[in-house]
């Protein structure tokens, strides 16, 4: 793909990306301290990753990854998941929990992390496919 042709897709990811983060930081707001667990974040990573389950299932099912399920893809997925769940603050969260005296805390927060949120991203295929079977059908793989 030209360079330029990929201008259209970096916007797309950009405009998602930026909502996503925005929507992160105010649950992160609203939900505010909560001890040495850092619980927006966990909930924020575990339900980005059912509604990324859920939705690359469901795009899978309507069509092949181009046109408007491209664009759908790259903005929902890659641009407001990508900027709503968070990896780096997973990390540091990690890091101060260890460096605070707290390695269980730090131990259990990224497990849980792992194991919940794979555990979501299944949940989102099933529930994608779940609706696939009550809607009707769909696209072919």
């Amino acid at each position: 793909m030209k360079s330029s042709a990929m201008l259209p897709d970096l916007g797309i990811v950009a405009v998602g990306g930026a909502a996503g983060s925005l929507a992160r930081y105010l649950i992160t707001l609203a939900v505010g301290e909560t001890g040495p667990f850092p619980l927006a974040t966990f909930g924020i990573n575990v339900s980005g990753a059912f509604l990324l389950g859920l939705l690359v299932e469901v795009l899978t099912r309507l069509g092949a990854d181009r046109g408007r399920w491209r664009a759908t893809r790259l903005l929902l997925g890659t641009g407001v998941l990508g900027g709503f769940t968070t990896y780096s603050l997973l990390a540091a969260d990690t890091a101060e929990l260890l460096l605070g005296g707290e390695p269980w805390a730090a131990l259990g927060y990224g497990a849980a992390t792992l194991v919940v949120g794979g555990a979501g991203s299944w949940l989102g295929v099933l529930s994608g496919r779940a609706l696939r079977l009550r809607g009707g059908g769909g696209g072919a793989r």
